[in-house]
């Protein structure tokens, strides 16, 4: 399953068990054994047609290696799935199938569970101080690069212009009909890139971040693992936790990490910061961009 132990130690007692297995259940067995993933994401009928058997003979599989039957059996694999030990085909397959199965009540739950959990990884591994040091050297930045693709490029938009309502110089990259090596062709020493990737690594990001470390800019990086290519070669890294039963990476501890990085930000800003703030909002409502409250 390239994941859980579980799911491994099932695998492993399936193959011990192989020996003693009929003809019919050992073609089953043999099936699993091949496909792992298959399990998390398929129904009995659906591995019993994979396997060219019957489905009793699958349940007799299940029940050889000490399951009550095939769903029992099939539940470490799913949760192997949840946990992320799927690549993005195989959990959006899993969704699929709790929607058929009428568990979406489960998939709520999860997915709340989730959601808090990832917050409370995230923020109980970051420090104050680190944080603020991330946040002087954005404040002292003669430019910010924020730099997100695919699912993290409205992420890293959003972070810009919720920055740019109080300061200048922030960009969003890649830029539409560019690419993030372009945008920071003429970067240096006096810049920052704040980098996002998560696994499975997005190779345009990490080349980023190493041209950005030949040209001596401060790296900011968000990723999922210690061992992220964009951890190692930042000056500030923040290891985000994305656990999710969807079949992406979740976006929820980025974003708030981000928002919670630039409220530091501005608390180490100059007073400046705060008569900018004003005076955005202030042009915004002479434009007439919010809804006038009835008095």
């Amino acid at each position: 399953m390239n994941g859980t132990n579980i799911s491994k130690s099932i695998l492993e007692r399936l193959a011990g068990e192989l020996p003693e297995l009929t003809p019919e259940a050992r073609k089953a067995a043999t099936y699993v054994l091949e496909n792992p993933r298959d399990v998390g994401v398929s129904t009995v009928r659906e591995i019993a047609e994979a396997a060219n058997v019957k489905p009793n003979t699958v349940v007799r599989m299940a029940r050889q290696v000490g399951f009550d039957g095939y769903e029992d059996f099939r539940a470490p694999f799913r949760d192997a799935i949840r946990r992320g030990a799927a690549d993005f085909p195989d959990r959006a397959r899993w969704l699929q199938d709790i929607s058929k199965s009428g568990d979406l009540g489960g998939l709520y739950a999860d997915m709340v569970r989730d959601v808090l959990a990832n917050v409370e990884a995230t923020f109980a591994d970051i420090s104050t101080d680190a944080l603020k040091s991330a946040a002087d050297a954005i404040w002292n930045a003669r430019r910010v690069f924020t730099l997100g693709v695919g699912v993290n490029n409205s992420v890293a938009r959003n972070f810009t212009y919720l920055a740019s309502t109080g300061m200048t110089e922030f960009h969003a990259i890649p830029r539409p009909g560019s690419t993030p090596v372009d945008d920071l062709a003429w970067a240096d020493k006096r810049d920052v890139l704040i980098a996002i990737t998560c696994k499975p690594y997005r190779s345009e990001v990490v080349e980023a971040v190493n041209i950005a470390r030949e040209q001596g800019m401060t790296i900011i990086a968000l990723s999922d693992s210690p061992a992220s290519p964009i951890i190692h070669a930042a000056d500030h890294g923040f290891v985000v936790s994305v656990d999710t039963p969807q079949f992406f990476p979740s976006s929820v501890s980025i974003i708030a990490l981000l928002e919670t990085l630039l409220s530091f930000v501005v608390a180490v800003a100059s007073d400046e910061i705060v008569e900018r703030v004003e005076t955005f909002h202030k042009r915004r409502h002479q434009l007439g961009l919010y809804q006038a409250e009835e008095k």
